[in-house]
């Protein structure tokens, strides 16, 4: 299972979670995710998520590299940014010309070779009710209090958040971290 921290910078940190002091070889630049309908995605991650769209181009895919589509095909692609101008970003690609064949039925549980997306938002309850709304998303829990284990000793961390799938069948963890 992947799972990407979207969010706040260091002023949202978790008690207990301290800077590195030293970078490791690899940052987590963006998850690019495969959508059927840019315009619905889009609904949710730029409008409801709050993303902010920087790049929207149409590319024309290889079918090698990216192991989808036919070699040639075009696909449009929707870069989105989170806080940071170089991590936490979330690509959009659709293809437009030959559309990819998938999964008739989105999925309802998480299984293997899932994938979770974990933001943090200034107003999880706002968001995830927008959310509930954007055709195709299928809630799976509303907001609701959770507590978690402090790290490294510090007071356990406490958040709000929702869950719910993405119009592509992407669980997405919506939080809020509380004080």
């Amino acid at each position: 299972m992947f799972s990407l921290l979207i969010g706040l910078a260091a002023a949202t940190a978790s008690p207990g979670v301290t800077k590195p002091t030293e970078r490791v070889p690899t940052d987590v630049r963006r998850v690019t995710l495969i959508v059927r309908d840019m315009e619905r995605s889009l609904k949710l991650y730029r409008d409801v998520v709050g993303l902010k769209v920087n790049y929207d181009t149409v590319v024309t895919t290889s079918g090698v590299a990216l192991p989808a589509g036919k070699p040639g095909a075009k696909a449009r692609l929707v870069l989105l940014n989170s806080n940071d101008p170089f991590v936490g970003w979330v690509g959009l690609m659709q293809w437009v010309d030959t559309p990819l064949d998938g999964p008739a039925d989105y999925p309802k549980r998480m299984t293997f070779g899932g994938t979770v997306i974990v933001m943090n938002t200034d107003d999880v309850e706002g968001r995830c009710a927008a959310a509930a709304k954007v055709p195709g998303v299928t809630m799976t829990a509303q907001p609701r209090m959770q507590e978690y284990p402090g790290r490294n000793g510090a007071p356990p961390i406490h958040v709000k958040g929702c869950n719910f799938f993405d119009p592509d069948g992407i669980l997405i963890e919506m939080n809020q971290l509380l004080k």
